[in-house]
């Protein structure tokens, strides 16, 4: 019978764990890597990804000296080099480095903060700490962005990703902080200007946090970046389309027009579903035909607005094209779209479904079709 791919099994294993045990070992001539090798692995069956990470974490807090900043600087030696400072993006490093990120978390926070973040700096040139700082944060707000603030100067632009990623209002899987989301501004000012993308990304995705709670603030700090003259302008252009991509999805008139997007403009949109019924597990099938009297970037998304289980009605957009249109000449576009019954964003429920075409975020035509 074979057995299906595992993330926590691939990312967290007996060879990654003696791997690291060696290195803790050379290090350090009392870390007995066999002992803990063993007592790591004796519970992996039982617990899940994060669960491993912080295990690890416990354990080594028992294996450790006791002195913070001995342990600390045992750690420190066993690292490996540092991710190739040269790359630009795509270079994550080692998942089985993230227990030290709880380990100075659960050693460092109350008593020895300063050396802790020392330890963070290290670390993060080899695997990201982005869940670890925000410890810090919410206990030492102050103190940590003071030290965030010249991370953002730092030579490995690892350590540079980290004031903007470990800060990020909305930070996937990450637990919630306490400052407020204009506090990270000034770092995201330094960081927009970046030549590594792995950097760029992570400021387009805070700016992206940003929108979901204070979207005039993001669409300002943008357009002060616009005038900064601080980053390419070809790239500059990407992080501002992925920065705003919630509020181009949502139509925003502001976030579109910054992208170059008339909401206004002419278009003349015409709308053919050619599957008028569809069962869950087929094939959605429709035609859109876009015309217009003048030369203009167009966007255009199709919304799908379906009942739920609960007598109420959702809606999802999804991306159709980006184009520019000729005037006098219609711009067709075709569509395929299986409706799964196992969809992970929301439930299909058989009704009456209505589409929408949606062009630089106006809606300009809709039918409906029986999904059953």
């Amino acid at each position: 019978m074979s057995v299906g791919y595992s993330l926590k099994d691939q990312l967290f294993n007996p060879v990654k764990v003696a791997g690291l045990g060696r290195a803790l070992a050379s290090a350090w001539s009392g870390f007995d890597a066999a002992a803990f090798e063993d007592r790591v692995c004796a519970r992996f069956p039982e617990l899940e990804l994060k669960a491993r990470i912080a295990w690890i974490a416990e354990v080594l807090d028992e294996m450790l000296p006791g002195d913070f900043d001995r342990a600390a600087g045992i750690i420190e030696t066993a690292l490996p080099p540092p991710l190739d400072p040269s790359l630009r993006d795509d270079d994550f490093g080692q998942f089985i480095h993230a227990p030290y990120g709880d380990f100075a978390v659960r050693r460092g926070l109350e008593d020895h903060r300063d050396r802790a973040l020392d330890l963070i700096v290290a670390v993060t040139q080899r695997f990201s700490m982005e869940y670890a700082i925000r410890h810090f944060l919410n206990r030492w707000p102050d103190e940590t962005y003071a030290r965030i603030e010249g991370w953002a100067g730092h030579p490995h632009y690892h350590v540079r990703r980290l004031a903007s990623e470990g800060t990020r209002p909305k930070l996937p899987w990450g637990i919630g902080i306490v400052t407020p989301v204009e506090r990270a501004l000034p770092v995201l000012d330094r960081l927009h200007g970046d030549p590594t993308r792995f950097v760029t990304r992570s400021v387009a995705n805070h700016l992206n946090d940003i929108t979901k709670l204070a979207p005039d603030l993001a669409l300002d700090r943008l357009q002060a970046w616009q005038g900064a003259d601080q980053q390419h302008a070809k790239e500059l252009d990407w992080m501002t389309g992925h920065a705003l991509r919630g509020m181009v999805k949502a139509g925003d008139a502001r976030a579109l027009g910054m992208l170059g997007f008339d909401p206004e403009a002419s278009v003349e949109v015409m709308l053919k579903i050619a599957t008028p019924e569809v069962a869950i597990g087929e094939a959605l099938e429709f035609s859109v035909t876009l015309s217009a009297p003048r030369a203009l970037p167009v966007l255009v998304d199709w919304v799908l607005d379906f009942p739920e289980g609960t007598g109420r009605r959702g809606g999802k957009v999804f991306k159709l094209k980006q184009a520019r249109l000729s005037a006098g000449h219609p711009l067709v576009m075709t569509k395929r779209h299986v409706m799964k019954g196992d969809a992970t964003t929301f439930r299909l429920t058989p009704g009456v479904h209505r589409l929408s075409v949606q062009v630089n975020g106006t809606i300009r035509a809709s039918g409906e079709f029986a999904l059953r």
